[in-house]
């Protein structure tokens, strides 16, 4: 069934309104799917804070054209479905590559980060950025580090002393 013009732009108000809010973007190829995979997808791209849609490219260049994602307009050929991350910059890249592994249908052809397109080869770089709970504990860790290392040194110094009492007693 045809999209009439109102129809279009609210589809692609609520792309560009996703965009804006988007940590990342990933685009893959879905030819050759079955509606019960593309489902299961669904399922676990709510599961995984990403929003999926399917869009007519044409209507995703426009909603993407004033968003940082700008630059992905030149991938955007075939049937293709959209993962916006929303929550971790790698939630939808890691939400693709996950689901390929069970179906080889499902190819990444571009993500962005919002510095630039990136092909599918960066697929594994993207899906391996931190969620937001993971770089908070990393951050956490350098902090206490310097501090934890510090005490250590300073506990060092009358265990050491305690350490040559102990041999000159030995030495006696």
């Amino acid at each position: 069934m045809a999209l009439g013009l109102a129809a279009k732009k609210e589809i692609v108000a609520e792309v560009s309104e996703v965009a804006s809010r988007a940590l990342s973007v990933a685009v893959a190829e879905y030819r050759g799917m079955e509606v019960a995979e593309l489902t299961d997808l669904r399922v676990k791209a709510r599961e995984q804070g990403v929003y999926l849609k399917v869009v007519r490219n044409t209507l995703a260049k426009r909603a993407l054209a004033d968003s940082k994602f700008a630059d992905i307009d030149s991938a955007l050929t075939g049937p293709l479905i959209y993962g916006f991350s929303i929550d971790a910059p790698g939630g939808a890249a890691r939400l693709f590559k996950d689901f390929a592994k069970g179906n080889d249908k499902l190819k990444v052809t571009a993500l962005s980060i919002g510095s630039g397109l990136l092909g599918p080869e960066k697929l594994d770089a993207v899906a391996s950025l931190p969620t937001r709970d993971e770089a908070l504990a990393k951050l956490l860790a350098t902090f206490k580090a310097p501090v934890g290392k510090f005490v250590q040194t300073i506990n060092e110094v009358p265990t050491k002393f305690v350490r040559v009492l102990a041999a000159i007693k030995d030495e006696k």
